[in-house]
Order: structure tokens, then sequence, then C-alpha cells
């Protein structure tokens, strides 16, 4: 096929470029490099050093002989160009990774909310309305976020994506009913995400386009099978308090001797993804498109769930590091269960790759190969999501800073 890849110069992007790239796929990655200027403004930088988009994709073709076409776009503010280059291209599937996608910087202040919202939101409403308008049959595939539901505890399992009730009809009879599990964002960013449903929803129904929503949860670890090829190919890696997902901080901070920091009481439990399995999922997503007319199709992409103190004990006991129970920066529930139904991907023939010593001792030894290249200033959580929250945000978890003397 010929797939189309908005925002492949990214965090799960990258690694599903170079996935669909060995397959034999025609990939085109489609970016405006936003990701890089985040980084600029946060004042930090992968922890594995990147070379340009254009130079990796040098790389892989060096490697492997095969092109990978890159195109800089911005999705959210140039729909006649987005629009100009669908109908030139053609692409067979498209897959939207363009979104920023960390719910701590959508919190940091009211700018920050209001970029994630016009980015996100602009971004794939302009993609929707020009597949209309350019007649284009693409198989869309979204990557989305399991903290669309939210992570109350209401004793069911969260199915996927859709959820059958009776509603009470005026003469007092049931009728049936399925309607799209109740979103609960706890962040900007995750709103921005349920809004996404909502226009995917229209579209499909509307227009027939033909989606695949896949709410994802927390991506770990660092290589799959084609970034080992070469240095250069290297994923990025975050560490930083806004960017730098759970499981990947405590391991990068057992490997520098930095204190395991756990917010609140660490009760919390998430849904979690290795790398190699996320590529996995949107291969086998794109094998299984809806027809036209067909409703959305919502894959719950996660393989695990854990409680992130039972995390950070994990790690302690892997690395002897220590763990540092902090004030939680977030607006959540200190304790919450989740249970999630991934049936589908497990039909289709996903392997799931769990939580193995070995793969946590890998990114722990990434981690000490540039630790050089860490900010330990920027490791901290320290974006709140209300003012309240924010005067209780700890800064200083080694202790480090200069203590008044009275």
């Amino acid at each position: 096929m010929k797939i189309a890849i908005l925002g492949g110069d990214g965090f799960v992007g990258w690694p599903t470029t170079l996935h669909l790239s060995d397959q034999g796929h025609e990939v085109h990655i489609v970016d405006n490099l936003s990701r890089r200027w985040i980084d600029t403004e946060l004042g930090v930088q992968s922890l594995t050093p990147m070379d340009s988009i254009q130079e990796r994709c040098r790389i892989w073709k060096q490697e492997t002989g095969r092109s990978i076409h890159f195109h800089l776009l911005d999705l959210a503010r140039e729909y006649e160009r987005l629009k100009g280059w669908l109908a030139e291209e053609k692409p067979d599937a498209i897959i939207h990774f363009a979104e920023q996608r960390a719910a701590p910087y959508s919190m940091k202040t009211d700018r920050h909310k209001v970029y994630t919202v016009n980015n996100n939101t602009n971004a794939t409403h302009n993609l929707l309305a020009a597949l209309v308008e350019t007649g284009i049959d693409a198989h869309l595939v979204h990557l989305g976020t399991m903290g669309v539901y939210g992570y109350s505890s209401v004793g069911a399992a969260i199915p996927e994506g859709y959820l059958d009730v009776d509603v009470e009809t005026l003469d007092g009879t049931k009728a049936q009913q399925e309607i799209l599990y109740p979103t609960k964002p706890g962040s900007v960013y995750h709103m921005t995400k349920s809004l996404d449903q909502i226009l995917f929803q229209f579209y499909a129904q509307n227009d027939g386009l033909r989606i695949t929503d896949l709410h994802q949860g927390i991506v770990w670890g660092t290589h799959t099978e084609q970034t080992r090829r070469h240095e250069q190919l290297i994923n990025r890696f975050d560490y930083d308090g806004d960017y730098g997902t759970v499981l990947n901080r405590f391991l990068i901070q057992a490997a520098i001797d930095y204190p395991l920091t756990v917010h609140g009481t660490g009760g919390q439990t998430r849904a979690f993804i290795h790398i190699q399995d996320s590529v996995r999922c949107i291969e086998l997503a794109l094998k299984d498109a809806p027809k036209s007319g067909e409703r959305v199709r919502i894959f719950n992409q996660m393989t695990e769930t854990h409680r992130v103190r039972d995390l950070a004990e994990l790690v302690a006991k892997l690395s002897d590091a220590r763990v540092a129970y902090l004030p939680n920066p977030r607006k959540e529930a200190e304790e919450n269960d989740l249970v999630v139904r991934n049936d589908q991907f497990l039909a289709l023939g996903l392997e799931p790759t769990t939580l193995a010593e070995g793969l946590l001792e890998e990114v722990v030894e990434v981690a000490k190969k540039y630790a050089h290249r860490i900010d330990r200033s920027r490791v901290p959580a320290v974006s709140a999501w209300t003012r309240d929250l924010a005067q209780r945000v700890e800064r200083d978890p080694e202790g480090k800073a200069l203590k008044s003397a009275s």
C-alpha cells in the first residue's frame, strides 16, 4: 500500500514508519516537526541523539534500499496544502499521529491549552474534511488514548469503544441503543482525543469514511526490530516531566541514581504497551479495515495494567533505587482500578510483550549509555492541573536546592 504517516517523526510515528517500510509499503511522512520545536521551547532534548528527519530517512535507505518520503506540512494550519497533497498522492491508508501528545504539556498554561486544542482538533477535522472533498477512499487509522475513558472505578471492564444501554421510552418499555463509551477526560490533551471520537463518528456515518480509532495505553521501551539496525535510526526517548512516560521515567531515574518519583499514593492504575507491540497493533489494524458505511472500529491498544507504585517497587528492586512519594500535580483519584478488554487485537494474532525483566534492563542500559545528555533539572513533573495544585508541586526531589538559613 501507499501509506501516509502523519506525525511520522514522533515517538510512535518513527518506529511505525520503519516497521511498515520494512514490510514493503510505500511510506510518506507528513510532519511539521513541531515536537522538535517543543524540545527547544522546554529547553530539553531526547535522551537518545536524534538526527534530522532527512538524515534518518537517508540512513534507512542506505541500510535497506527502501525510500521513505518526507513532506513538511502543518495539518492544523495548511488545509489547502493538505487537500492538494492528498489529491496528488492518493494514499491507500493514512495513519494519524499528528497531535500534541502530552497531558502535562497541555496543562502547563492557558497558552498550552489553547495550542493543544487548536493543533489537535483542527488537524483531525482538516484531515476528515479533505478526505471527503477529494473523494479518496483511504482507511484512516488514528492513534487515540485509553485516557478518553477516564480512570474511575465502576466495577466493570472497559469495552472496546461501545456500550450497549437500555433507554426507557415514553411508553415505559426499554429500547436498546449502542453508544460510545462515555468519556471522562482527565486533561485538555485527553479532551481533544474525546473530541476526535465525535468527529470520527460523524464523518463515518455522514460520508462513509473508513476509520479505525486505537485507544492506546502508555507506551514504554526503546527499541523495535528496525530501530536496532543502525544507531542513527534510534527512536526518540523522553525523560522530562512533561513528555516522559511513567515507566520509562522510572527506568531513567534508576539509571542515573535519581529518586523514583511517585506522585500521590501511586495507586493510579494505568494501561501499558511496549513500543514493539504498538507498531504491530497498527499493522494489524491496517489489515482489518472497516467497509464504507460501517461504524468507526475501536480497539483498546494495550497489553497489561499496573499500579504506578507497583511499577516503582519493581524498578527499585531491579536497580536498588529509592522511591520518593511526592505531591501529585494532577487532579485525579488517588486510587483506581482499571479492567480493560483488548479481545480484538488478541483475535487478530497479537502476542503481547509483557513487562519482562530483560526489557526493563534494556531500557536502563540505553539510559546509562546516554546519561551524559540528561539535564537533571528537567526530570521533575511540575506542570500542575490547577493553581491550587501548583502550590504543592515538588520541584526538587533530590533535595539539592539551596535552603534558607533562617
